[in-house]
């Protein structure tokens, strides 16, 4: 893992079930301000900030503020990450797939 990676935990911050709703509300929209997004979870505004500022953290999350208030929007380049390492294992389970139909085709 090169040092830009280890500043950013993208793991670690979507291990979390928050925010990774928190991800896919985003996903859902172009943009949204902080006080839109808080009555969907059962949490204050300050613990929502907090998370939010994880995934901002991890490059997930973009954020810009209009007047007095931050809009936030999903930044889903860092998933690509994820993405890459997820599908080694994708074609692991493929091939041990492959390999155990072949098996039992021959019994």
């Amino acid at each position: 893992m090169n040092e830009k990676n280890q500043e950013r935990d993208v793991y670690g911050a979507i291990a979390d079930p928050t925010r990774r709703k928190l991800l896919s509300l985003l996903a859902e929209s172009e943009e949204l301000p902080l006080h839109e997004i808080t009555p969907q979870f059962q949490m204050g505004r300050t613990a929502v900030s907090k998370h939010l500022a994880i995934l901002k953290n991890a490059g997930l999350v973009v954020d810009r503020k209009v007047g007095r208030e931050t809009r936030y929007r999903l930044n889903a380049a860092p998933l690509k990450e994820i993405k890459d390492w997820v599908s080694f294992y994708e074609k692991f389970w493929t091939d041990r797939m492959v390999i155990l139909r072949s098996l039992l085709e021959e019994e």
